[in-house]
């Protein structure tokens, strides 16, 4: 335990490290918010990568076995099989490309997936968002990736553990979806004292704290005090998918 609580320590440590960095400025536009995410982004690149290989050696073999066959393909026909390749590679080097997931999807699977999917969908949904909200979300990512590693080695049957999945996979993109959802030109007008940036903003931060008190109380391994603390935020943030514009749970 003290050896998770250590692991525990140094994630948070860098997370908060990285979120200060972001905060003062730092940002990565085209870049993944996580490991999981980036991990993605390889399998995809190497399915890819695997697909126009094997075209570029279906294309040899074809202008091999022609070759044999007519005694030989001349000028021409290496000149079109030098074609074929450059298509192949560069057609299956850019298609197919990497599905953003369904906002209803995010929550599938294991945990592993469902951080994944929901870092993915953060990144296609960075360039709506104001400087401000964009730059936490690196921040999070990381803390998705340790949270996530520690609900794995927890029984997926826990009651907590499944409150706590809501909040990764359908509250906080939901928050983001709710503010996507008002229209731009609206999203400067103050509500209640506030814009929709500054509650998008003072959103993400809050989820950004709790996160971190969800991932102390898994490195305790108290699951009660972790039960409390997803119920909680469960309520707070539950709404945020049924009701367009508002940018919070309850209060």
């Amino acid at each position: 335990m003290a050896g998770e609580a250590a692991d525990h320590a140094a994630i948070m440590r860098a997370a908060s490290a990285t979120l200060a960095f972001q905060q003062q400025g730092g940002r990565r536009t085209g870049g993944s918010i996580g490991k999981r995410s980036a991990e993605l982004k390889r399998q995809h690149a190497l399915r890819k990568l695997i697909r126009a290989s094997l075209a570029v050696g279906v294309i040899l073999l074809a202008a091999t076995v022609t070759g044999i066959v007519i005694g030989g393909i001349g000028l021409g026909g290496f000149m079109l099989t030098l074609l074929a390749l450059a298509a192949a590679v560069v057609f299956l080097g850019a298609f197919p490309r990497l599905k953003v997931p369904e906002l209803g999807a995010l929550n599938r699977g294991d945990v592993r997936a469902t951080v994944g999917r929901t870092q993915l969908w953060l990144e296609s949904q960075r360039p709506a968002l104001p400087p401000p909200a964009s730059r936490l979300l690196d921040g999070i990512g990381l803390r998705l990736d340790a949270l996530g590693t520690q609900l794995a080695g927890i029984d997926p049957g826990e009651p907590a553990v499944g409150d706590v999945r809501r909040l990764i996979g359908e509250h906080l993109p939901g928050m983001v979806a709710s503010y996507t959802r008002i229209p731009a030109h609206l999203r400067g007008e103050q509500r209640g004292g506030k814009t929709a940036d500054q509650q998008l903003t003072e959103g993400l931060s809050r989820i950004t704290d709790e996160i971190d008190a969800l991932s102390r109380k898994l490195a305790e391994g108290d699951i009660d005090a972790l039960a409390t603390e997803a119920r909680y935020l469960d309520y707070r943030y539950g709404n945020a998918l049924e009701e367009p514009g508002k940018l919070t749970g309850p209060v």
